[in-house]
């Protein structure tokens, strides 16, 4: 008895043993669709292990349920499948059968096809994503599988070793429209730019609605590299099943969300923080349209207040069609009524200045102008601006008796008497190198001619009868501007040898007067 309550003494003192540790459960992304109706599915930090409906039962009839795993960054997933398996066998399982995909859509590429009763190999994924399909069809329904995965260290990403904790990085957003981009991240402060960032952006529209996402700006770092970069968009929640679309190429395609929470998900590692995308989403109900909304001709109806703000909120620019371009502020617009007050007393002083002006021009007595024709042929004024040369020649000839003589010289006297007076009169070459001009007039030509025939009297005395001596005043004129023509009078005065019966001491002289330009 004694050795029995020592024991139990001591048993009290050293206290309880205590139990062992229970291992963490982390919810993860991995999913099932439709929901309740695909069998169980269990999930913790290194896994989970999910089956067909009613397992270990027969699984249902025209039953048809998608399996999404999704582990965590730079892990990949193995999967395997218990003994205990039996699918309606078929040739290349037409029918019943198990599909699985690496990746996390119906169009990743096939891993391969499984039915029968045999149980499929070792599964392994490339990346972080496998996606399975159960189809049953009609007829011949059978046990079903059981299915466990685990997560295990990416060998790409081996030589990195454990990879720190992530940053908390998520957004909510709201309202008819707005922008989602990447930036957000860094102004925020949400992580550093050195750090991997795996963010979330949920986009909430009011019940009944739906979300229109357009991307603005797309840009991955490292291109075709789903491992180290993506933008995934989901519709309806953050799950895997709910995945619409991932891009992580060059090109990002529009997506139309069908519930009312959007969720934009961005994976950048370290070597991938220049990865950047601007997204515009705007929130939309099906038509009918009430009186606040616009119609936009895509089953669209959205506020308003979107239409003709300068971004494109439909699908097709409907919203934009039609608006006036807004003009850029210019100088008028700053004007203030100060500004406008001294304008317009500065205006109407100058008016006023311009009116007085001109009154006083039209007061003022015009002036009166010959107009000359500035285009003219001098050749036509030649005769008014170019007198011609005029010679004066004066020949006495007195009558004398039948029975004189003529000198023995008159023959010389008479074709040399010709000649004028002075070479220039003429127009010799000094006259024309001169322009043959001259500065008597009229006036002195007379007095000239006058002197010369008083002198000419003296020389030659003789008693002449009106009848018996005849002065001749002959003018000749010329155009010519050579000057270089000589004055020959005498053939044209003289009428031939005079005959000594019918004249008698017949003096003749012949005085050349001047050359004058008229």
């Amino acid at each position: 008895i004694l050795a029995v309550v020592a024991s139990l003494v001591n048993l009290g003192f050293s206290g309880a043993p205590t139990a062992p540790p229970k291992k963490a459960v982390v919810e993860n992304s991995s999913g099932v669709t439709p929901g309740g109706l695909c069998g169980s599915w269990v999930k913790d930090s290194d896994g989970g292990i999910f089956t067909s409906p009613n397992y270990p039962e027969k699984y249902p009839p025209d039953r048809e349920c998608i399996y999404i795993i999704e582990a965590s960054q730079r892990q990949c997933i193995d999967l395997y499948f218990d003994e205990k398996y039996a699918i309606e066998p078929s040739w290349e399982c037409k029918f019943d059968h198990i599909e699985v995909r690496d990746g996390p859509f119906s169009f990743s590429p096939i891993i391969g096809r499984f039915c029968g009763q045999e149980s499929p190999n070792y599964v392994r994924s490339s990346g972080r994503y496998l996606w399975l399909k159960f189809v049953a069809d009609g007829e011949l329904e059978s046990t079903g599988f059981s299915a466990r995965y685990n997560f295990t260290q990416d060998p790409e990403f081996k030589d990195i070793g454990v990879p720190p904790p992530l940053p908390i990085c998520e957004f909510e957003m709201s309202g008819p429209e707005g922008i989602v981009e990447s930036v957000m991240v860094a102004k925020e402060g949400k992580a550093l730019q050195t750090e991997a960032v795996d963010c979330r952006w949920f986009i909430r529209a009011p019940p009944g609605s739906k979300i229109y996402l357009r991307f603005l700006d797309y840009e991955m770092q490292n291109s075709n590299e789903c491992k180290r970069n993506f933008v995934a968009v989901y519709d309806g929640s953050s799950s895997v099943e709910h995945l619409k679309n991932k891009f992580c190429s060059t090109v990002a395609n529009d997506v139309m969300l069908l519930t009312s929470l959007g969720v934009i998900r961005m994976w950048a590692d370290e070597t991938s923080r220049r990865s950047r995308f601007r997204i515009l989403f705007t929130t939309f109900h099906e038509p009918p349209c009430g009186g606040d909304a616009f119609f936009c001709h895509s089953n669209m109806c959205i506020n308003r207040t979107l239409v003709c703000n300068g971004i494109q909120n439909c699908v097709y620019p409907w919203d934009e069609n039609g608006c006036k371009e807004k003009r850029k502020a210019t100088i008028l617009d700053s004007l203030d009524n100060t500004n406008v007050t001294i304008i317009g007393v500065t205006c109407g002083v100058v008016i006023i200045l311009l009116t007085v002006s001109i009154i006083i021009q039209i007061k003022q007595p015009r002036k009166k102008y010959i107009i000359r024709r500035d285009e003219f042929d001098p050749t036509l004024l030649h005769e008014a601006f170019e007198p011609p040369h005029y010679e004066l020649c004066t020949l006495r000839q007195a009558t004398s008796s039948d029975d004189e003589v003529l000198p023995e010289d008159f023959p010389k006297l008479q074709r040399t008497s010709s000649k004028c007076i002075h070479g220039h009169h003429c127009g010799s070459g000094v006259s024309s190198t001169r322009g043959s001009r001259s500065d008597l007039s009229l006036r002195d030509a007379a007095a000239i001619l006058s002197e010369m025939e008083a002198s000419a009297q003296s020389q030659f005395p003789m008693q002449a009868t009106p009848t018996g001596r005849r002065n001749i005043l002959v003018m000749k004129h010329s155009y010519s501007h050579d000057g270089a023509e000589e004055c020959d009078l005498d053939d044209e005065l003289y009428d031939g040898p005079t005959t000594s019966h019918g004249r008698s001491a017949m003096d003749r002289t012949v005085h050349r007067s001047i050359s004058n330009d008229f």
